[in-house]
């Protein structure tokens, strides 16, 4: 009888702590947020980090007729022209906003990975649907994903970058173009003094920053980046001795130096160059690409082959007619006792796909500094179209080189193979 009178009176005493119901706290809080965002008299920043990798910047502005104007870092096109949405506020379990026509956020998360260049059925698993956190203040609003978690976070704009953002002068392609001034594959950053050896993935959005501590250690930092106004700008910043990096703003190239200069933040000045090596390398990188294609039976494969001096797809490979993609067998046959690799010519042949020719090497070469050097040209597999000729001896004859190749892996699905010579030839290799 004690346990239930203070059971009682904890409820008699609890009832009395909201003067209203969840519903009437729960309409109260939707009225402010949707206040909160149409107020906002130059609309907001957002940047969204997908629950499958990278960062993506947006800017919206929201009215309050539940329609929002944006553009999106995405491509080229999507920055430069201003889509309408249509959104919704609604009370969920918690307090959520819901983008309910396909918009920008939507190319994110669309299934299909030919959209978006993420995987089919789940794309980049970003979200369309968030609920607001509880650390939300005037002039930040954070936000989760509903269904994939993706983190996103809005932040008040400036009359200045509404202007730029909806003037039609947002340049996704400022820092990328700029960088590829640099012709090499390997990049080294030196701010404050001090170099890194830094892997811009631009698909994926990452950034690799590599330093080594003074008992030769290698230490890395990854981070996402979106692009800004004037550059681009990480996720989370970097920390360079006591120098804060919060990304790479208003680059300027000097051809003369054959180096970027960038603002790292804080007006503190930082270069980028081009090197053959970097600082530190990983040595097993070349045995453990081609062991476990060997051991698996397998092949990695690219779809444009070589990207040398600054071109892509540098030998003409997709002008083939037909052609689908190179590929890469260990160990693909037998010939006259000799135990062959294969790069082989992957063809739509009547909506088959069909390894139509290729070339053969004998073994590759391990070198103790990190490099594989692929084996003596053994012969020809099939026979070889005429308009593929010249993409396929140009193609063969690289992978030759007597310098071999040092092996970068990106990620277990991606090896990125740089020429040792100069570091300008590269190819990105895939798992099927």
């Amino acid at each position: 009888m004690l346990l239930i009178a203070l059971v009682s009176s904890c409820r008699k005493d609890s009832d009395h702590l909201f003067s209203e119901s969840v519903d009437q706290r729960l309409s109260k809080q939707l009225s402010a947020y949707q206040e909160q965002l149409s107020g906002a008299a130059y609309g907001w920043k957002m940047i969204i980090e997908p629950a499958g990798g990278g960062a993506y910047g947006f800017y919206m502005k929201f009215n309050d007729a539940n329609r929002v104007d944006m553009v999106s870092d995405f491509d080229s096109a999507s920055a430069v022209t201003l889509k309408e949405s249509s959104y919704r506020l609604k009370a969920m379990q918690q307090p959520s906003i819901i983008f309910d026509t396909y918009s920008y956020l939507h190319v994110l998360a669309d299934p299909d990975g030919s959209v978006n260049g993420g995987t089919d059925g789940v794309g980049l698993q970003s979200d369309f649907e968030f609920f607001f956190n509880d650390s939300t203040t005037a002039d930040t609003i954070k936000l989760t994903g509903r269904v994939n978690g993706s983190k996103a976070i809005l932040v008040k704009a400036s009359q200045e970058e509404a202007d730029a953002y909806t003037s039609g002068t947002f340049n996704v392609n400022l820092f990328h173009d700029i960088l590829g001034k640099i012709l090499q594959y390997f990049k080294q950053l030196t701010v404050s003094g001090k170099s890194y050896d830094i892997n811009i993935n631009p698909g994926a959005r990452t950034i690799i920053i590599t330093s080594v501590d003074d008992q030769g250690n290698p230490n890395s930092f990854t981070t996402s980046f979106y692009f800004s106004l004037n550059g681009i700008e990480f996720s989370q910043p970097f920390l360079a001795g006591n120098t804060i990096v919060t990304g790479f703003y208003s680059p300027v190239w000097s051809g003369a130096a054959q180096t970027i200069t960038a603002d790292v933040g804080n007006n503190t000045s930082a270069t980028i160059k081009g090197v053959i090596k970097p600082q530190v390398l990983d040595t097993e990188a070349p045995r453990r690409w081609w062991q476990s294609m060997a051991d698996e039976g397998n092949f990695w494969y690219t779809y444009t082959g070589f990207h040398v001096d600054g071109v892509d797809d540098a030998y003409g490979l997709t002008g083939i007619q037909n052609f689908v993609a190179l590929g890469f067998w260990p160990q693909y046959g037998t010939s006259g006792g000799i135990t062959y690799d294969l790069a082989g010519y992957l063809m739509n042949e009547s909506g088959q796909l069909t390894l139509s020719f290729g070339t053969a090497f004998r073994a590759p070469t391990f070198t103790s500094d990190g490099r594989i050097r692929f084996g003596n040209y053994l012969g020809d597999l099939g026979d070889i179209p005429d308009d593929a000729v010249d993409p396929y001896v140009n193609t063969a004859m690289k992978l030759l080189e007597a310098n071999g190749f040092y092996l970068v892996q990106i990620s277990d699905d991606q090896y990125d193979m740089v020429n040792a010579a100069n570091a300008r030839a590269w190819i990105s290799w895939y798992r099927p």
